[in-house]
């Protein structure tokens, strides 16, 4: 049973996955700084200084009654509210990583694989099973001596 597991841990489609759950782990936090830190910073100032880990709707107050400044303020007091402004943040980060995923892996891997496909030569024309009867124009096997069709005679 050990035998087999091993087997199956060494297969390279389960390594490969392996280590891309691995540089994927990895990647997701470089990618939500990047986000968090470079990318939103400046639309927020060219929004009019928008924060957007602060913008929030208040769906119900607290213990302590709002306006609350600050989404850290509203969530320490217990107020139920939609965070919008950090659903923005997540799906610039989606998008940051789908655009990395895509032209970092994906076309240079389509591209690779174009290049090996042009570099193959076509394979060969199969040889052909089937030939034309010369009398009824049917198509028969090509070892055939009389035409099942026609009962012609062939040469």
């Amino acid at each position: 049973m050990l035998k087999d597991f091993k087997a199956f841990i060494m297969r390279g489609n389960v390594i490969d996955m392996a280590v891309g759950i691995i540089i994927g782990a990895a990647f997701g936090p470089i990618v939500g700084s990047l986000v968090k830190d470079i990318i939103m910073p400046p639309i927020g100032m060219a929004l009019g200084k928008v924060d957007f880990t602060n913008l929030f709707i208040v769906l119900m107050q607290g213990k302590v009654a709002g306006p609350y400044a600050t989404l850290a303020a509203a969530q320490e007091a217990g107020a139920v509210s939609i965070n919008y402004g950090i659903f923005i943040s997540t799906i610039i980060n989606f998008l940051v990583v789908a655009a990395a995923v895509f032209f970092f892996i994906v076309r240079p891997i389509a591209k690779m694989n174009a290049r090996q496909k042009a570099a193959q030569p076509a394979p060969a024309p199969a040889a052909p099973t089937t030939k034309e009867c010369p009398f009824c124009y049917t198509q028969i096997p090509i070892k055939a001596s009389r035409c099942p069709n026609c009962t012609s005679n062939l040469q």
